[in-house]
């Protein structure tokens, strides 16, 4: 059987950063870290949900951190305490929870969305680097089991000025985790597999579907063709081939 939409009430839908919002949806939702929710808040037009990775669960609320990107995440950025919003999940596979050793997240951006959960998820300390364009945002939310914190701005106005994979030390960490654009998580891919740590990757696709139904969200991995919604949107990072 199909999973069915179902309704949520927006609680509330705040403005963070500049086209960063976090919204909170009641009243009792479920989910791992690194699985999303396909979300709609129109009946006809975008005809397409949009994919949300699930930030953090308090007590059955759920929140979203997203960027406004197009026109589903600018009618998203609408919504006030009340409105009500449609919700399919929790979907996809998270992020493996029971790792043991030294763990280190690296995060670029919006990519910082599913590891807040994550953070408070992990039985063990983490260090946490986080890359972003001008200044950080959020991170005062991920102070949960979060060791050392690390931030790099492609401005230089905050932390280190350039990239964050210019920082991070993948040497001492027995595994890693990272999410945010494919550049930078290629970079930290590599630099795992030079020092031969582990790593967990989360992927992002555009998706129609979000049950792997449609074969939209496909991606190359050394097993085949696998499908980012139900596969993923985690996967080891050995998995993951890189079309140059």
């Amino acid at each position: 059987m199909d999973p069915k939409y179902c309704s949520g009430v927006v609680f509330s839908n705040t403005q963070v950063y500049e086209n960063i919002y976090e919204m909170k949806v009641g009243e009792n939702f479920k989910g791992q870290p690194g699985q999303f929710y396909m979300l709609r808040a129109w009946n006809r037009e975008p005809f397409l949900s949009r994919p949300i990775s699930i930030s953090n669960i308090e007590n059955g609320t759920i929140i979203f951190l997203y960027e406004i990107k197009g026109k589903g995440t600018e009618l998203f950025s609408k919504l006030r305490s009340g409105d009500s919003i449609e919700l399919l999940g929790p979907l996809g596979t998270g992020f493996p929870l029971g790792i043991e050793g030294n763990v280190g997240i690296v995060a670029g951006g919006i990519g910082i969305a599913p590891m807040v959960y994550l953070c408070h998820k992990l039985s063990t300390k983490v260090d946490f680097y986080a890359g972003f364009r001008e200044k950080s945002f959020y991170m005062d939310k991920i102070e949960k089991n979060v060791e050392n914190i690390y931030i790099s701005t492609d401005s230089g106005l905050e932390g280190h000025s350039g990239f964050i994979t210019e920082i991070f030390q993948p040497e001492k960490y027995s595994s890693v985790y990272t999410c945010g654009p494919l550049p930078m998580m290629r970079i930290v891919l590599d630099m795992c597999r030079k020092a031969n740590v582990s790593a967990y990757i989360s992927m992002e696709r555009r998706m129609a579907c979000g049950i792997g139904a449609c074969l939209g969200c496909s991606i190359l991995t050394t097993s085949g063709m696998r499908k980012v919604c139900k596969d993923g949107p985690v996967f080891k990072g050995e998995e993951i081939v890189f079309n140059d």
